[in-house]
């Protein structure tokens, strides 16, 4: 019996495939500089924000150096709060929770996340929110998903996630947790709801 689903956020959740996508991209907007020379400064600090090492606060002066630009900080929560919702996914978490509870398993960084859950509200849908930055772990072990399961008080094979990413779908199958590839570039809401349908998940008639 599936009991819990749980929603990757970039890219299932959000239209864009990545938080550092849609972060760099506001940047580049706002300041000029190129977006290739903001995926150099702010690229080797990456894994260390996931991983819940580092926040962009502590890297902002080493980025800023390394493109030789001095960029306001501030911008920052701006280029958060630019995040582009998935409004019909959240539609279908939001009646989908009339059954289920409904979660949120992502690879962030911990200041973006805390920001987002704050301004998008997302604590009054999704519960748990597991972020790999608050517990070390990434979608590429285990870890991140048997934190999220047992937040959740259920067992794997109680769960449904859904992804983005080929590879974390993979990764969730392994543990024993259903899951479902969604394809961001296609955003086909419909074929989502037609493979949790097929997993036994009670979607009801909805229209997107």
């Amino acid at each position: 019996m599936i009991r819990t689903i749980f929603f990757d956020y970039d890219g299932v959740l959000t239209t864009d495939k990545s938080g550092s996508l849609t972060t760099l991209r506001y940047l580049s907007k706002t300041s000029g500089i190129a977006l290739s020379t903001l995926n150099a400064a702010f690229g080797p600090y990456t894994a260390d924000l996931l991983m819940g090492r580092v926040s962009h606060t502590q890297v902002w002066g080493g980025a800023c150096e390394a493109m030789g630009e001095s960029l306001d900080i501030g911008l920052l929560v701006e280029a958060f709060e630019s995040t582009p919702l998935n409004t019909v996914m959240l539609s279908l978490a939001r009646r989908l929770r009339e059954n289920y509870s409904v979660g949120i398993i992502t690879d962030n960084s911990r200041d973006r996340m805390d920001h987002l859950r704050k301004c998008q509200g997302l604590d009054s849908l999704f519960s748990p929110i597991v972020v790999s930055a608050e517990v070390g772990s990434s979608k590429r072990s285990q870890d991140i998903f048997l934190c999220a399961t047992s937040c959740a008080g259920v067992a794997p094979d109680e769960c449904v996630f859904i992804d983005n990413s080929e590879d974390n779908v993979v990764m969730a199958r392994d543990l024993g947790m259903h899951a479902v590839f969604h394809d961001d570039d296609k955003n086909d809401i419909d074929a989502l709801m037609e493979a949790l349908e097929e997993l036994g998940v009670r979607v009801g008639g909805y229209s997107f």
